[in-house]
């Protein structure tokens, strides 16, 4: 019988230490880090995690669709739409640039993208400062997006978050960092482009010359004289691809 209480009592203890155990994830489950990653006092942190995995799939199908969400013209290349950065449909002609500033034309592409996903992580962070008894501001500003060496920023100027509980504390640095070296395969992207307005082809050689350990570039021609670019960062495995039809030949010759 001694011995059947004190196992009795074992099991007691155990299920007290649990259900402790568990209050304590309840409350505190930031600092044994379970939960979503929301810090009171970190809420730039918060939008960070909560933006840079669908940044990250923007910046991959825009790469994939010659900076475009919505290509036009395009060239079907593997069932996925291409943007023609320069153009004719005619033949012994050069082609006409579509796209006269890329980069400024992704960066509001991925803008325009990204903001649906800004402001609902934006209302998210609410609920979660409300869930833990705060009173929670928010002014809106206006989104900005900046094709840097080696990373995308998106920055939030003007965004304000005012929270309320024992203390009142005001938050206005607001950015989304993503690591891409999409500014590098842009900017040689528009060099290619100005190389096939002007003599009708490009040399695509030279810039692996220059890039040797880093850069791979593909030049695939299709049936209608089409190019199809693929542009490669070995090191990162960053992509940008793109179309070109121009100084075209009729079939046959």
């Amino acid at each position: 019988m001694k011995e059947k209480k004190g196992q009795v009592t074992i099991f007691i203890i155990i299920a007290l230490l649990l259900i402790v155990f568990g209050v304590l994830i309840y409350f505190f489950g930031p600092k044994f880090g379970v939960g979503s990653g929301f810090s009171a006092d970190n809420p730039q942190a918060f939008i960070q995690s909560c933006v840079e995995d669908d940044l990250q799939e923007i910046i991959s199908e825009v790469s994939l669709q010659g900076g475009s969400m919505n290509p036009s013209p395009y060239f079907l290349y593997k069932d996925n739409k291409i943007q023609y950065l320069c153009y004719t449909n005619e033949n012994y002609e050069f082609c006409k640039v579509q796209v006269p500033f890329l980069r400024d034309f992704i960066e509001s592409q991925i803008s325009k993208k990204i903001k649906e996903k800004v402001d609902s992580c934006f209302n998210t962070l609410g609920e979660k400062y409300k869930g833990k008894g705060y009173d929670f501001e928010l002014k809106e500003g206006v989104l900005r997006t900046e094709l840097l060496p080696r990373k995308i920023l998106i920055t939030l100027p003007g965004y304000e978050v005012t929270v309320s509980k024992e203390e009142t504390k005001r938050y206005n640095s607001f950015n989304v960092i993503a690591n891409t070296n999409l500014y590098q395969l842009v900017a040689i992207a528009s060099n290619l482009v100005e190389w096939e307005s002007t003599v009708g082809d490009s040399n695509t050689r030279v810039y692996m010359l220059v890039y040797p350990d880093e850069l791979k570039i593909q030049k695939l021609k299709q049936t209608d004289d089409t190019k199809v670019y693929i542009l490669e960062n070995k090191k990162t495995g960053d992509l940008f691809q793109f179309a070109v039809r121009s100084l075209a030949f009729p079939p046959g010759i």
